[in-house]
């Protein structure tokens, strides 16, 4: 085994390992949209926000993992490419030389032979680069924002049927309670003040 097959087969184990942490990083990521669902659905908003930011955690650490596999698998296609073409290289050697044969020899159907055979490994090398040029061009494609919690938190309260924004707004209601009856007077005031202008 050469140095980049070692290589190749280094990249893809590593690609998978990636692979399989992304995935372990999803089941975390929905466990702590469940714990979510669960802290909503017993009132606990704080203990709902901490969950929201796991989840959301978990979620950007699944996207990066799969992302780097992404393009540790961009590079193990390219090196896959350098393999391939190191074989073709060597193919085509041995047909240069078949063809010098042949043409010492003058036989043209030794020729066409050679040459019959040269561009089938031409395809083959033609559709192996471009597979790999698909893939790579394809492959190649930590904090938790408040809004990001909140979008989250009302998706999961959605799913839960619970309404989480008049539990928000009840947790809030002190100040808003003292809002009420001002405005009540205001418009008493407001009453008063037209009767008297007419």
């Amino acid at each position: 085994m050469s140095g980049l097959e070692k290589a190749l087969f280094n990249l893809k184990f590593t690609a998978k390992q990636l692979n399989r942490q992304a995935a372990k990083a999803g089941k975390d990521e929905t466990a702590e949209k469940n714990k979510l669902k669960k802290a909503i659905q017993q009132n606990h908003s704080d203990i709902a926000k901490i969950y929201a930011q796991n989840a959301i955690r978990k979620q950007n650490e699944k996207i990066n993992l799969l992302r780097l596999a992404s393009r540790i698998d961009a590079v193990s296609s390219r090196v896959q490419t350098a393999v391939t073409m190191r074989q073709v290289t060597g193919s085509m050697a041995n047909v240069v030389r078949g063809m010098d044969g042949a043409m010492k020899a003058m036989d043209l159907e030794k020729i066409s032979n050679v040459m019959d055979k040269f561009e089938t490994q031409f395809e083959d090398l033609d559709v192996a680069t471009g597979y790999y040029e698909n893939a790579t061009s394809s492959a190649t494609a930590v904090g938790t924002p408040q809004d990001d919690v909140d979008k989250l938190m009302n998706q999961v309260a959605d799913e839960a049927g619970v309404e989480l924004q008049t539990e928000m707004r009840n947790a809030e209601a002190p100040s808003k309670v003292s809002a009420g009856p001002t405005e009540d007077v205001e418009e008493g005031l407001g009453e008063r003040l037209r009767a008297l202008r007419n």
